[in-house]
């Protein structure tokens, strides 16, 4: 008999409410996942056409404007500097998502390259590569990156290239899977066997059906990259202060929250904003890309 009442999973007024907004996982779009995929392409969209809206220069110093509340002048309010907050995150918006996107494809890349190897390269290949990916996945990566962003020197590239180098492991482990599961298949045996040659047979069949995954964990990953890089900027190895970044504008307005939390407040809902809308389109994707996910509820 199937179990029914509040104690019921999804039961209850609560989870009737939760279906009507995010109903069963079915592959189509909710009310939350289209409201995130809204707010997402909103902030692709600012990052490219962000610095043409923006008001005053993020940039401009004036004193006499210092700490001033959100009003019609500054729709964000001022920062201890005087410099017009609104601006700063519509100018941030490019400096964190192309910092994000540098980061993610980057590590996609390498990532692509060692997981291919690595499934189609033999079993020493295979062992001496996922040994190494153990080691990079067995430490956090802002651990490492927070090391090498470090050693490397204080700055947004600094922070780039540090998380370029410790985000890779996670895909070559996905690709390799991938890879693994694609090439035993019989349309890859017959390609084989009618003497396509390796190269072709990986770029011309392997890989364009290993990719779906891999854009959902893109996806799905430029929250996490985003938190990282503004998290690395936030201790001050990232982008330094007055840099129209996101977490370094939360480092240099922390001192005065108690009289200007306006400086804090708005560029942490950006970054919140934006988390969260890549994530739960991220997984909208990864339920529409599974059939086995799909009939559970939220």
């Amino acid at each position: 008999m199937t179990k029914q009442g509040p104690d019921a999973p999804g039961g209850g007024r609560g989870g009737s409410i939760l279906r009507r907004i995010r109903p069963a996982r079915t592959g189509r779009m909710s009310i939350v996942d289209r409201v995130a995929l809204t707010i997402a392409a909103v902030m692709v969209l600012v990052a490219f056409i962000g610095p043409l809206l923006a008001p005053h220069d993020p940039y401009a110093v004036d004193l006499g404007q210092a700490l001033r509340g959100p009003s019609g002048a500054h729709w964000f309010g001022t920062d201890a500097n005087g410099r017009d907050v609104f601006s700063r995150v519509l100018y941030g918006a490019r400096v964190s998502l192309l910092a994000t996107v540098v980061v993610i494809a980057v590590a996609t890349l390498i990532g692509t390259l060692i997981g291919t190897l690595a499934a189609l390269g033999g079993r020493i290949v295979d062992e001496v590569l996922m040994r190494i990916c153990d080691i990079g996945l067995s430490l956090p990566a802002i651990i490492l990156a927070l090391g090498l962003a470090a050693a490397l020197g204080p700055g947004l590239k600094s922070a780039v290239i540090a998380l370029c180098l410790t985000w890779w492991p996670g895909y070559a482990r996905l690709v390799r899977t991938l890879v693994r599961d694609v090439r035993d298949a019989e349309y890859v045996e017959a390609a084989r066997t009618l003497g396509v040659s390796t190269p072709r047979l990986v770029f011309r069949h392997v890989l364009p059906n290993s990719l779906d995954t891999l854009y959902v964990q893109t996806t799905l990953d430029v929250s996490a990259v985003m938190l990282v890089i503004s998290g690395l900027s936030f201790v001050g190895v990232g982008a330094q202060v007055p840099s129209a970044e996101w977490g370094a504008m939360i480092a240099g307005a922390a001192g005065n929250l108690t009289n200007g939390w306006w400086a804090v407040v708005f560029p942490g809902l950006a970054i919140m904003l934006t988390a969260v809308s890549f994530n739960l389109v991220g997984d909208w994707l990864r339920v529409r890309n599974d059939p086995t996910l799909r009939g559970r509820h939220s």
